[in-house]
């Protein structure tokens, strides 16, 4: 006769659960740190465009005097200057357009974040094909515009594609074993 646990006995039960302790340990940390990474960018992205629609209907060169001010910068200055003649070419049409690519992007890197964290294969491809797809305007800026910041951009995502090459052949091996 089997007994049916309730409460806290089957708390405990569940809580040292052989299965569950396998599970725990052949977790992929590859996939961990991507699908972390991925969820950052999504939380920065979202805020982005949360920053985009709170500066709508707003007067956006006044808004980069204000910060100038806040940050101690010089607001007649070099880069205050440069930053205010490109805020100018800001509308409310193009804000909006961005927080829109802001948010789209945010919910890309939210669905690859999460399916990487539960290590879906669905999820490496995805993230493969996005990043493979962002390589030629990643080495176009960089080689036009260099700095440290793109080029660990880049290297980052050059990492990252390598794993997941080497983790589908890997499986694909695998499977071809069994």
């Amino acid at each position: 006769m089997q007994t049916e646990y309730t409460g806290e006995e089957a708390w405990r039960k569940r809580a040292v659960a052989p299965a569950h302790a396998e599970d725990r340990r052949h977790r992929d940390r590859g996939l961990l740190a991507i699908g972390l990474f991925k969820l950052g960018k999504a939380i920065f992205f979202f805020a982005l465009g949360l920053g985009a629609i709170h500066l709508l209907h707003k007067d956006l060169g006044d808004e980069v005097l204000r910060w100038a001010k806040d940050l101690r910068f010089d607001p007649e200055g070099k880069i205050i200057t440069l930053i205010l003649d490109k805020v100018d070419l800001i509308d409310d049409h193009r804000l909006k357009l961005i927080s829109l690519g802001t948010f789209g992007y945010s919910a890309l890197a939210l669905t690859e974040g999460i399916g990487l964290m539960l290590e879906k294969v669905w999820a490496e491809y995805l993230t493969l094909t996005l990043t493979i797809s962002f390589l030629p305007w990643e080495l176009y800026e960089l080689a036009h515009h260099p700095n440290w910041f793109r080029l660990s951009l880049l290297l980052i995502n050059l990492a990252v594609l390598w794993y997941l090459l080497w983790l589908l052949r890997r499986k694909k091996a695998d499977g071809a074993a069994h």
